[in-house]
């Protein structure tokens, strides 16, 4: 089955956040793939995609209308983190983080688009008791016994 991946393609991200990663992402001596000729320097350490370190940022691999149908020119070659931003699918598993619906929806206010809503289905994730547990005798529960007197399990007389 395949899903609608959450992400609506606005481009809001990549015109509103710097994009940096780590400067070997642009080598391709070093196993790099993001085009080097699209960065610039941010630090030593740190380079961005050209047009995100200023103050009306956007990412020059970014192609389209903010809001409408946006796309990057060099989506299989893009950093690792814009591949690691937002709530998307990955072969059948949802990746979703609080944290980038925040700064997800932050960029879209910022260029005057709604909010982008995603409702996760409440799971129950508590484990069912197996038959066996409630006669379990752990090391544990042994040595809390021995600590309050009880050192046979079934002696009540030290008790």
């Amino acid at each position: 089955m395949i899903r609608k991946n959450p992400c609506i393609l606005c481009g809001a991200c990549c015109a509103y956040f710097r994009v940096s990663f780590y400067w070997g992402e642009a080598e391709l001596e070093m196993g790099g793939s993001v085009p080097k000729e699209l960065t610039e320097d941010v630090t030593p350490f740190y380079r961005c995609m050209a047009g995100t370190n200023k103050k009306d940022p956007r990412c020059i691999a970014l192609e389209g209308v903010i809001g409408k149908n946006t796309f990057c020119t060099i989506y299989a070659d893009r950093s690792s983190s814009c591949r690691e931003f937002g709530v998307q699918w990955d072969n059948g598993v949802l990746h979703l983080s609080n944290d980038d619906i925040k700064r997800c929806n932050k960029a879209r206010k910022a260029w005057g688009l709604p909010p982008l809503n995603i409702r996760v289905t409440n799971f129950d994730y508590s484990r069912p008791v197996m038959h066996h547990e409630p006669h379990m005798k752990t090391k544990l529960r042994l040595a809390r016994k021995k600590r309050h007197g009880r050192t046979n399990i079934g002696d009540n007389s030290a008790a």
